[in-house]
């Protein structure tokens, strides 16, 4: 069984994740979708609401599970049984900070493989920080973010 980790903060989760999520599910028998729980980070969501809205997107699709780790990610993705782990790229801002992790993870452990996806062209500018931000001030996006998330933010922030 080839299973493939895609790990982040998701915070929240948005259609660019999304889209890599669903296009890698093609791709390998399992995709597991990996929080970070990250104690120098102020998130907006819990680990558990994290994980509750991704598992609610993702409902019916048995080769998407959803958990959360702490520590290095090469070690949790020996302990998952993954030896792909997926990393997204928006823009050529991304590549340098993705490269040199990429490199390190290589060095730690030379048997997992990185894989880049790319995003669809309309959600290459697209980010969870930016999306929280556009919700903070009152905006909303329904169209770039799936709808138990749109359903959250809007919750932590205002009612429309």
């Amino acid at each position: 069984m080839k299973k493939a980790l895609y790990p982040g903060s998701f915070d929240p989760i948005t259609n660019g994740h999304v889209d890599i999520l669903e296009r890698a599910a093609k791709l390998f028998d399992v995709v597991e979708v990996a929080i970070l729980k990250n104690p120098s980070k102020d998130p907006l969501f819990t680990v558990e609401e994290r994980i509750e809205m991704i598992k609610e997107i993702f409902k019916g699709k048995r080769n998407i599970i959803v958990s959360s780790f702490s520590g290095l990610l090469v070690d949790y993705a020996k302990k998952s049984g993954s030896n792909v782990i997926i990393r997204g790229l928006r823009a050529i801002s991304d590549f340098e900070y993705e490269f040199q992790m990429a490199l390190m993870n290589f060095k730690l452990s030379p048997e997992i493989e990185i894989i880049f996806m790319m995003p669809r062209v309309e959600y290459s500018f697209l980010s969870s920080k930016l999306v929280k931000e556009i919700y903070s001030l009152g905006g909303r996006l329904p169209d770039l973010v799936p709808p138990p998330v749109d359903r959250a933010l809007v919750n932590k922030f205002h009612d429309f």
